[in-house]
C-alpha cells in the first residue's frame, strides 16, 4: 500500500480527499494524521460502489488550523458532511467525534463505526495520555518518536515512515489542541452511548493496550444494535497495518447499513 498525497476538496471548514459514486461513507482520522491514513479504505469503498468522504482534522494536513473549544468544535466542523444518508467511520480520535455525533441522533445516520475508540480508561493510562498532551510544544513540531514506538514497536515499515511525516509535518498547535481534547476525554458517556440508536460497529486491535478489546466489547454492549469485533495480531494503526481484516468487518457492515 502506498501513502501517497491525495487531492482535495473544500467542505465547509475542512479539507477533504472525496472518492468515488454510490451511498456516502465519511471516514474520520485520529491525532497526528491526515486523510492520506485512510488510502486502504479509501480505494476498497471506492471499488465496492460507495462515495467516500476524509476530512482532514482541523490544521491537520490541508485543513486550516481553528483554535477549538472543546470536542465540540471538532463535531460541529464535521456535522455539515452529513448531507445525506451516511455511515460515519472513526479511528481513535475520529472515533471520539463519529460516536459523538451519532449520539445526537442526526436525522441522516444509518450506521457508526469506532475503530480503536477509548472508554473508561484505567487511573495508569489517564495519567499518562494526559502527562503526554501536557508535554506537548504548541510552537514547534514535537518528536514523534515516542508515538511511533507505541503504534508500531521497532517495525520499520512504510507505514510507520508515513505516521512519521504526518506527525512531524502537522501544524504543532492543532496537534497539541486535538491531543489535550482526546487526552481529557474518557469516551463517550454511558448515556450518550444509549442514545445511539444506528447499527455500531466497535472494532480495534487484539494487541491494542490502550484502546482495549474489552473497551469495544463494554461500549458495544451499551448500544442497542452494538457489536464488536477484534482484528487478530492488529494494534492501533490497523487500518493502515492490517487492511484487508479491516476492509472485511467494515464493508461488510456498511453495506448492511446503506444497501
Amino acid at each position: 500500500m502506498t501513502w501517497t498525497t491525495r487531492p482535495r476538496s473544500e467542505s465547509g471548514d475542512l479539507a477533504a480527499i472525496e472518492a468515488g459514486e454510490g451511498p456516502l461513507v465519511i471516514l474520520l482520522h485520529g491525532v497526528g494524521l491526515r486523510a492520506e491514513a485512510w488510502n486502504a479504505q479509501i480505494d476498497a469503498f471506492g471499488a465496492a460502489g460507495f462515495r467516500v468522504v476524509c476530512p482532514d482534522m482541523s490544521g491537520h494536513g490541508r485543513s486550516p488550523f481553528r483554535d477549538p473549544d472543546g470536542l465540540l468544535s471538532y463535531v460541529k466542523a464535521v456535522e455539515p458532511l452529513l448531507s445525506e444518508p451516511s455511515v460515519l467511520v472513526g479511528h481513535s480520535m475520529g472515533a471520539l467525534i463519529a460516536l459523538s455525533l451519532a449520539a445526537s441522533g442526526h436525522e441522516h445516520f444509518r450506521g457508526v463505526a469506532a475503530l480503536n475508540a477509548v472508554y473508561r480508561r484505567d487511573p495508569k493510562a489517564r495519567e499518562a495520555v494526559i502527562a503526554r498532551a501536557t508535554s506537548l510544544s504548541a510552537d514547534v513540531s514535537n518528536d514523534p518518536s515516542g508515538t511511533l514506538r507505541r503504534w508500531f514497536g521497532d517495525q520499520e515499515t512504510k507505514e510507520r515512515e508515513a505516521c512519521a511525516q504526518w506527525l512531524t509535518e502537522v501544524n504543532p498547535a492543532a496537534y497539541k489542541a486535538a491531543y489535550s481534547v482526546f487526552a481529557e476525554s474518557d469516551g463517550v458517556s454511558d448515556e450518550d452511548l444509549s442514545k445511539i440508536t444506528c447499527p455500531a460497529l466497535f472494532m480495534t486491535g487484539a494487541d491494542e493496550p490502550n484502546s482495549t478489546p474489552t473497551m469495544s466489547r463494554k461500549m458495544a454492549d451499551l448500544v442497542a444494535q452494538g457489536r464488536a469485533e477484534i482484528v487478530p495480531g492488529a494494534a492501533h494503526m490497523m487500518p493502515m497495518t492490517h487492511p484487508v481484516q479491516v476492509n472485511s468487518f467494515l464493508l461488510g457492515f456498511v453495506q448492511e447499513c446503506l444497501i
